[in-house]
């Protein structure tokens, strides 16, 4: 379970938006596409759905595992999302998932994952601290509860991983809020209104997204036509769609941006 350890260590850690499990897989899935490592124009999204098309990946006792398979020599990786009120997934035990971890698998990883699956699996079985899982409260619960899953999921813990277990486990809690924040990670709500007669109207709060979005020519038009809307390094991902009197159709979206790093200042 060392990809998931990885996830943990490097704040792939987060909060899903809403209990929707297509919109729940969908935001995990462009967090993903957007991430550095992952090689420019893989559609994880499509990759993602497709196969939750043909059976579910639910795993029972609040889990989801859903994956990606790619061409290429990269490495395995996951993100984990968490559910508060937990998602109608089609569980083969009928409970609503609260955990959705999700892999992207390079054809050279695919040993690699199916190992990790099975050791996941084997461990969430046998677990008999998932009380703890339903009571979480918040991403340190959550994150405590996973450290203590992969720990006790181990007949026997290498000595590096578990240094960086007990690092993880004794962060201080403003720390690792900050590691689960990514701190480049950018999510932000958007509403995009359009209509006949009238230009896209644009609703978001953060004002170098308003102005990237405010002058494209047709943008709801294009997100009907996709789904999903990409300008200026901003990945843009239709929720949902309400339709009012007069055609004026409201767009609930999420936009998702990597911003650049800030490079370390030399002494």
């Amino acid at each position: 379970m060392d990809t998931l350890l990885d996830a943990l260590q490097e704040g792939r850690l987060f909060e899903l938006p809403e209990n929707d499990k297509s919109h729940a897989l969908q935001f995990l899935a462009h967090i993903i596409e957007a991430f550095p490592e992952t090689p420019a124009g893989t559609d994880v999204v499509e990759s993602v759905m497709k196969r939750e098309q043909v059976a579910t990946t639910a795993i029972g006792k609040g889990w989801a595992c859903p994956h990606a398979r790619i061409p290429g020599d990269e490495d395995l990786m996951c993100v984990v999302g968490w559910s508060p009120a937990g998602i109608d997934y089609g569980s083969p035990d009928g409970a609503p998932v609260s955990l959705v971890v999700m892999y992207l698998v390079p054809d050279n990883q695919r040993n690699h994952y199916l190992r990790e699956i099975s050791s996941l699996a084997k461990a969430i079985e046998s677990y008999s601290g998932g009380e703890k899982l339903r009571e979480a409260t918040d991403l340190d619960d959550i994150r405590g509860y996973l450290l203590d899953l992969i720990e006790t999921g181990e007949k026997t813990v290498v000595p590096d991983t578990r240094a960086r277990m007990i690092r993880l486990q004794t962060r201080p809690a403003r720390e690792a809020a900050a590691v689960q924040d990514l701190s480049n990670l950018i999510v932000e709500p958007v509403t995009i209104i359009a209509g006949p007669g009238m230009n896209d109207v644009v609703l978001a709060q953060n004002p170098v997204l308003f102005e990237q979005l405010r002058s494209v020519n047709g943008l709801a038009e294009r997100l009907d036509a996709g789904g999903v809307f990409q300008n200026g390094g901003w990945r843009v991902l239709k929720r949902s769609s309400t339709l009012y009197q007069g055609g004026r159709v409201a767009h609930d979206c999420l936009a998702i941006r990597m911003a650049p790093q800030t490079p370390a200042r030399q002494a």
